[in-house]
Parts: structure tokens; C-alpha cells; sequence
């Protein structure tokens, strides 16, 4: 079994709350991380009709039969389980009693917020990082193979190919979780809604356009959109407002949480493909973006992420705030460097008065090198 990040932070948790909520995609392995770091805890899961029937038809019997040590799977299937278990935990006054886990961050957030708010920490798991796939010895050998294979455990555990896996993902999230999210009554739109979005990874999000496209509605267009943010399946990258000039971009650019999965839904069944798409350079954009995610989210906490860009097209791909300093980073997906890499981070760095020091570039070739303007680093060794 691969080692997870998370793994150090949630087991302190337990002993800090008596809730522990751990949220993400589905299948990008919460159930399993929770059930292998306490293999002491009962386990049910709320996907089980009968065990669903159970928690809505009888809580007080439910949480009496789970009292204490208990990981408990797709809780937002039950919300009106929550004010039981507050009421439980509150009685009780101990650390460690339940692990909730659930793949809907709206219904999940919304039920949190109302009965255990100050009572559970909430933890991410997204699929593997970068550096997960590579300690684990699973890290496929090329950038364009990680980029095509996405890094949803079960396609490294079962040895599944993404052509096998992503459509049947993509089918089962439309037909379960988007009909329990929202009715949704053209599936096949909602589909298509799917692919326009993946084929502006790394892009300006407008919504006009990708309404326009898809022959929906704008106020349809935004609605969908949340459903995909709210099931893991998209992000949206803010734009920084650094006033050095008032002429800013103040749109969001957006990012899906897997790149094999924006690959499916482009149409790439091969590895091979990537090489020569037009959208490797965003793909790649998005698989560095989504490291920096990952790394967060496995420290317990929120991205400081942003991009810089004005109307003139002078543009930055990413900002990390750390403290009062700002980081910026270049992505390209080109292997061999060249000096415009530092294009943007440079007029960037003019702008905000910003050292050498603050400057990256992340490329696919193996060299690390440092400049006079920043310093460039291979993606392998990111």
C-alpha cells in the first residue's frame, strides 16, 4: 500500500477532536487510508441501502449500536444523522470517536456546518501526488504518461488502463452523484458541459462562450459548474489583485483535480497523443498546479494559490502566497530551457519588486539550473 501524506495529520487529529472529517474525490482512497490507519474502528458505509435505511429510520439506535471508534463512509447521505451525533459527542466529551468520510464537499460542508461546526476537523484527500507516486515506486516514467494516467489509486492498484477506468469513472459520477447533487435533466448535455470545460484547461473561464457552446443558458452554465467544483471534479484558480496596475484580469482560470480524467474527456486514448496535443502545455500547467494542491491539503491546509495576469496579456501561471511573501512560478512543458521561460515571472518580479530568489520556473526537461532572473527546475525533481 502506498504511504499517504495525510496520514501523520489525521492520526493527530484523532487524538485533538472527536470528529474527524475527511473529504475528496470519489476513489481517491479515503476509505481505505481510514480503514488501514485505525484498523481498530468499526466501519460502515451510508452507500449500503440497509445501513442507510438504519440512520435515517432510527438514529439514536444507529449511534447507539456505533458509540464510540467508529469510521463512518458517504455520511452525507444522512444528514439529519449529524444533530444525533453532535448531541453523542457532546455527552460523551472525547477525543477520537468518529471518522466521517464523503464525497460531496457541498452536502457534506453544508450538514457540518449546522451541527458539528468547532467539533470535527475537515482534511482532503485528493489522488496521489507526485511525490506519493515516486516514493511508492508507482511514478509513471514519462511526463506525458502521468499526465494521460491520472493518479487515481485504483489505476496503479489494479493495474486498470485509463481508457478502462475514466469513462466508467465519468458514467457512474453523472448518473449517481450529479442526479443526487441536482436534477439534472439532459445527461448527455451535461456530458458535453464536461468536455467543453475540458477542452479549456488552463484557461480563462467564460461563461457565455461555454454556455453558448454547449446551447445552455449561462445561469445553467454556473449552476453545473458548482456541481463539478462541489464533487471534485473541477477548481477554479483566482486571479491575484496585487494592484500593480489596474488593468488585471479578474477571471478565473480553470483546472480539473485529475488530468487523466480531463484526457477522457478529450478524447486521448493513448499517451502518444499528449506529445502532439494542443493542450499538453495546459495539461501540464494543470498536473504541476494540482501538486501544489495535494501538498497543501496533506498539511491540513488551504491553498494560497493564485495567478497574475493583465489585460495586455503580460501573464504569471502561479502565485503561492507563503507568509507575507509572494513565490511566483513559470510552468512549461517544453524540455529544453530557454530565457523567455522568465518572460512573465520577470515583468512580474519589475512590478512587485520581487528578488531572484522568488522566481521559478518548472519545466520537463532533467536539468536544474539558476539564473540571474530565477531558478529552473526539472518537474521529476519538483
Amino acid at each position: 500500500m502506498i504511504q499517504r501524506a495525510l496520514s501523520n495529520k489525521i492520526m493527530e487529529m484523532v487524538t485533538k477532536y472527536p470528529v474527524v472529517t475527511l473529504t475528496g474525490p470519489r476513489q481517491s482512497g479515503k476509505s481505505t487510508l481510514l480503514k488501514s490507519l485505525l484498523p481498530g474502528y468499526k466501519y460502515v458505509s451510508l452507500e449500503d441501502p440497509d445501513m442507510r435505511l438504519f440512520a435515517q429510520e432510527d438514529p439514536r439506535s444507529f449511534i447507539n449500536t456505533y458509540s464510540d471508534q467508529t469510521i463512518i463512509d458517504e455520511v452525507q447521505h444522512v444528514p439529519e444523522l449529524f444533530s444525533y451525533l453532535q448531541t453523542h459527542i457532546d455527552e460523551a466529551g472525547k477525543e477520537g470517536m468518529y471518522l466521517l468520510a464523503g464525497s460531496h464537499n457541498f452536502l457534506l460542508m453544508q450538514s457540518i456546518s449546522q451541527s458539528l461546526a468547532g467539533r470535527t476537523v475537515i482534511l482532503k484527500l485528493l489522488p496521489f501526488s507526485h511525490s506519493e507516486m515516486k516514493q511508492g515506486g508507482i511514478l509513471p516514467e514519462t511526463v506525458d504518461e502521468e499526465i494521460f494516467n491520472g493518479a487515481y489509486p485504483r489505476i496503479y492498484d489494479k493495474n486498470i488502463t485509463p481508457t478502462d477506468f475514466y469513462p466508467f469513472y465519468i458514467q457512474t459520477y453523472v448518473e449517481r452523484d450529479v442526479r443526487l447533487l441536482k436534477n439534472v435533466g439532459d445527461l448527455s448535455k451535461f456530458i458535453r458541459f464536461m468536455k467543453l470545460c475540458a477542452g479549456r484547461t488552463g484557461q480563462l473561464l467564460n461563461f457565455s462562450s461555454l454556455a453558448n457552446d454547449c446551447g445552455i443558458a449561462v445561469s445553467t452554465a454556473i449552476v453545473w459548474m458548482s456541481l463539478l467544483e462541489a464533487s471534485y471534479i473541477i477548481y477554479l484558480l483566482k486571479p491575484d489583485y496585487n494592484n500593480f496596475t489596474k488593468r488585471l484580469v479578474k477571471t478565473p482560470k480553470l483546472y480539473f483535480y485529475d488530468t487523466g480524467l480531463a484526457c477522457s474527456l478529450l478524447d486521448i486514448k493513448a499517451v502518444s497523443q499528449v506529445a502532439t496535443h494542443f493542450l499538453r502545455g495546459g495539461l501540464f500547467e494543470n498536473l504541476v498546479i494540482n501538486d501544489f494542491l495535494k501538498n497543501s491539503f496533506n498539511q491540513a491546509e488551504e491553498p494560497q494559490l493564485s495567478f497574475w495576469r493583465d489585460k495586455t496579456g503580460n501573464e504569471l501561471d502561479l502565485l503561492q502566497t507563503v507568509g507575507n511573501k509572494q513565490i511566483a512560478f513559470e510552468i512549461k512543458s517544453g524540455s529544453t530551457y530557454s530565457q523567455d521561460y522568465f518572460k512573465g515571472v520577470s515583468y512580474w518580479a519589475k512590478l512587485s519588486g520581487a528578488s531572484p530568489e522568488q522566481c521559478f520556473a518548472v519545466y520537463t526537461g532533467e536539468k536544474s539550473l539558476k539564473t540571474s532572473k530565477g531558478e529552473v527546475i526539472p518537474w521529476n525533481d519538483f
